[in-house]
């Protein structure tokens, strides 16, 4: 028999107010540091906060588009997947799921 999976519950980090128009936050959630970023469109995104190439705060990053540049080297991941679209980063960072409540910004953590 396999191990029940936990799934973790949805948490408030922020108003929608406390974002950026275009660019991103940081939040700790279940001890785990997530990027929360608003793109060019106005979608909000949750993600891991480090750069899977080194180890580097994402949520100090630029956004552009539904991008976002890691300061220190350049790579650039996609927000929506976490897909990373410039080397020198080869790997994903984990994406989070994000609820919209009137104003409330909730992230449930993925896996």
């Amino acid at each position: 028999m396999s191990e029940p999976v936990q799934v973790s519950q949805a948490v408030r980090v922020c108003s929608v107010d406390d974002l950026p128009r275009v660019g991103a936050a940081v939040a700790e959630i279940e001890g785990r540091r997530v990027t929360i970023a608003r793109d060019s469109a106005g979608e909000i995104h949750a993600f891991d906060d480090t750069c899977t190439h080194a180890n580097v705060s994402l949520a100090e990053g630029e956004v552009e588009g539904d991008l976002i540049e890691c300061w220190l080297h350049g790579s650039q991941f996609d927000m929506r997947t976490g897909q990373p679209r410039q080397l020198p980063a080869t790997q994903p960072v984990q994406v989070h799921t994000v609820t919209l409540e009137g104003d409330d910004v909730y992230v449930t953590l993925a896996g």
